[in-house]
């Protein structure tokens, strides 16, 4: 098959999205099909023929801003090279990539893609209007507030807060992904509070403060309809930031997490139903807080999950024995049913 691989992007996960689509790009070349790489953010520019091309393709830091707008996304999608295209790869995490930005744009053009459709990935990337259908539908999941990002620096917020949450919160801005934005508030501090307001509100116009749930950190891939192995996240020190997620050895994966046979099977399960809830196709990823009392928590999915050959859905998926190529070719079958 001729296969776009969408990388790159404009949102702030852009360098994990490239790296997600090299991996991806290397995985259909050993499976003979026959890959190109799409970089949306950099229209006609963007579209590479050969893996040798990608060191052109600048970091988030470098990316002019100003020259590289939305606006290239579509201009991408009209280039010729589309024409003989028969299945899009999206590997695009965050803003544009996993909102149903460039799905909306692949259904317009014709083009059968991985993963979930625009309506889902645009509930999948709003945390609240997720946590309200998990709410809805029996899915726990931690209480919250939202406040927009205009009143980030109301400083009676923040005593507000710590009366409704006690010391220990969770600041995150509503529309990011690899806890870009998000703070931990582990004692109250009120400084502290409306520091991390005014850190979320930089990336989002919709700021969640949520209750901090004691515990573990433990993850769940799904592909097809099928929830993979549980995986305990264990960082070396503090919480699971994006310096804990992309610096190798910062952070301890255990797989399958060691957890009773029935508290496993349950978190499959709610893992499963948040996927359906939310009305995700191909595969995703479920993040939770499990309690001490091991009562879980669901506290986001993830439409666009990481896609390295070490990431957490394909490090489940290796667990079970599916091995990296067989798992993106599992994704593309789902999607052309």
């Amino acid at each position: 098959m001729n296969i776009a691989v969408f990388l790159g992007g404009l949102s702030t996960e852009r360098d994990i999205s490239i790296k997600s689509g090299i991996s991806i790009f290397k995985a259909l070349m050993e499976l003979n099909h026959n890959p190109i790489l799409v970089d949306p953010a950099l229209g006609k520019e963007g579209i590479l023929v050969s893996i040798d091309e990608v060191d052109k393709l600048p970091k988030y830091e470098d990316l002019d801003k100003e020259k590289y707008t939305p606006q290239k996304y579509l201009e991408t999608i009209i280039q010729p090279a589309f024409d003989t295209i028969d299945f899009a790869f999206i590997a695009l995490h965050g803003k544009y990539g996993e909102d149903g930005t460039i799905q909306t744009l692949l259904e317009f053009k014709g083009i059968p893609y991985s993963g979930s459709n625009p309506k889902a990935s645009a509930i999948g990337m709003d945390k609240n209007l997720s946590k309200i259908l998990f709410s809805a539908t029996g899915v726990p999941t931690p209480r919250w507030t939202i406040i927009h990002s205009s009143e980030a620096g109301n400083f009676e917020l923040c005593e507000e807060l710590r009366n409704e949450f006690g010391k220990r919160m969770v600041i995150k801005p509503n529309d990011q992904g690899s806890t870009v934005g998000t703070t931990i508030i582990s004692d109250g501090n009120l400084d502290e509070i409306h520091n991390g307001l005014l850190v979320a509100g930089k990336f989002s116009d919709v700021i969640i403060v949520e209750e901090y749930i004691e515990g573990k950190e433990i993850t769940v891939g799904i592909v097809g309809n099928e929830a993979l192995p549980v995986i305990e996240i264990v960082p070396q020190s503090g919480f699971y930031d994006f310096e804990h997620k992309y610096t190798k050895g910062k952070t301890e994966y255990i797989c399958p997490a060691e957890l009773p046979d029935d508290v496993t099977e349950f978190v499959q399960e709610l893992a499963l139903l948040a996927f359906r809830v939310v009305g995700c196709k191909g595969f995703a990823r479920v993040d939770f807080r499990l309690n001490e009392d091991f009562q879980p928590f669901v506290l986001e999915i993830n439409t666009i999950p990481g896609f390295t050959d070490t990431s957490l859905v394909p490090k489940a998926a290796k667990a079970i024995g599916i091995e990296f190529p067989e798992l993106c070719q599992r994704i593309i079958d789902i999607a052309i049913k």
